[in-house]
């Protein structure tokens, strides 16, 4: 199953539909208390746009991309290590791992850069303990490169997409 979004504009608020949205200088509580009850929206309001460091202006509109996620189901670890045709990276994880969590964005890179080399899968140790049981998973995340099916390395921790680059380029080469 494929998952695919297109990407979207996101515009700020402005000054001007803050100043709309203040209500009237009355003291009189009855008629905050009544405007507070009609409260309505200007048509014109935009959506809020939020960037990693704070709010975007209206004069510096965004565009915000979306990822593609692809989610393949396979009948057994085993099959997919059979018939793969090259590599593969399998990745041993928890949702609850913060490390684990740290990898995700590494692991789209990785799998991004070298799909021609290697097959990046990623398998939820509490939902398959027994493939975790098989391949004695002892800490998270844990990484095993399978080449022909069998494993040819296996390291522990969260690693730059580089370093991860460069241990999986070096593994490859010593295997062929």
């Amino acid at each position: 199953m494929a998952i695919s979004s297109t990407a979207a504009t996101i515009h700020c608020w402005n000054s001007e539909y803050r100043a709309a949205l203040s209500p009237p200088s009355s003291s009189s509580s009855s008629s905050k208390l009544s405007y507070l009850s009609s409260l309505q929206f200007p048509r014109q309001l935009r959506l809020l746009g939020v960037q990693n460091k704070g709010f975007l202006s209206p004069s510096q509109p965004r565009t915000l991309s979306l990822v593609e996620a692809k989610k393949q189901t396979f009948s057994s670890l085993d099959e997919l290590l059979a018939n793969s045709d090259k590599p593969v990276l399998v990745d041993f994880y928890a949702t609850w791992c913060g490390p684990c969590q740290i990898m995700a964005p590494v692991l789209n890179e990785v799998s991004t850069s070298m799909k021609d080399k290697i097959q990046v899968v990623k398998i939820d140790t509490e939902k398959y303990p027994s493939i975790a049981d098989k391949y004695r998973i002892e800490a998270l995340p844990t990484f095993i490169i399978f080449k022909d099916g069998e494993p040819c390395d296996r390291f522990e921790g969260a690693l730059s997409a580089d370093l991860l680059t460069q241990r999986i380029e070096s593994t490859l080469k010593v295997k062929q």
